[in-house]
């Protein structure tokens, strides 16, 4: 049962458990684009977590672009008040306006701003270039899949109209080449100075910005120090 066009207010609709999402009863496609909507939850716990344990200025700076784009979004959508369609279909909606989406704003920034990072920030040191581009180009694949998935299940579910989600991902694409520039050029060379203040220290708040790439770097100086480290208890239990 497609739930595109219908925006009958006797429909049952269902909430995803422990969110406000909701789609139409017996709508298995509905069911699977309402759980792939809350993409963007599911992203802001994978940065608080990856922040929690790795603590690096450009992932911290990544999240404050999204949180920047979230507030860009809202203010949008209270300057020019669009309403959602079908208005009454849902019973819950976080907010009342629906132009731009903040869904479809959300995960196009996030796409293009990993997309710019990939291709202009991590930069291949071994010889392993040509499997390194086939998992950036998957992994790119993967990432306007997704934000093409979340917008369209947008319009899907009747929370938006196609030009609402059409917008939504424009400001996000702009805002995401914005924000990548701004970190790139004005925060980048900052980096260093914020990463020596006592705070960041004690929060162990690490730059890694001159290090090309990072999980390279990560992999090869860990797997080194294993090593030393096996060599010293060889030594110990001789």
């Amino acid at each position: 049962m497609a739930a595109v066009g219908q925006c009958s207010l006797a429909a049952q609709w269902r909430s995803v458990s422990l969110t406000h999402v909701e789609y139409q009863a017996g709508d298995f496609s509905g069911q699977v684009l309402a759980y792939l909507s809350l993409g963007p939850i599911f992203i802001l716990i994978g940065f608080m977590t990856l922040i929690i344990f790795k603590r690096e200025l450009h992932t911290i700076s990544f999240l404050g672009g999204l949180i920047v784009n979230e507030g860009v979004n809202w203010l949008i959508k209270n300057i020019i008040r669009e309403p959602r369609p079908c208005e009454g279909a849902h019973t819950t909606v976080t907010t009342e306006y629906g132009l731009p989406s903040s869904h479809s704003q959300f995960m196009w920034f996030f796409s293009v701003y990993a997309f710019l990072f990939l291709y202009l920030r991590m930069h291949q040191t071994n010889n392993a270039r040509c499997l390194d581009l086939l998992w950036r180009h998957i992994l790119s694949v993967c990432l306007v899949t997704g934000a093409l998935l979340v917008s369209y299940s947008r319009v899907y579910l009747l929370y938006h109209t196609w030009s609402q989600v059409a917008y939504g991902g424009v400001v996000g694409c702009v805002m995401a080449i914005a924000w990548f520039a701004f970190t790139q050029e004005i925060l980048t060379p900052l980096f260093p100075r914020i990463a020596a203040w006592p705070i960041s220290e004690f929060l162990l708040i690490r730059d890694t910005s001159l290090i090309p790439n990072i999980l390279w770097f990560e992999y090869t100086v860990t797997r080194a120090e294993a090593r030393n480290r096996q060599r010293k208890l060889g030594t110990k239990l001789q």
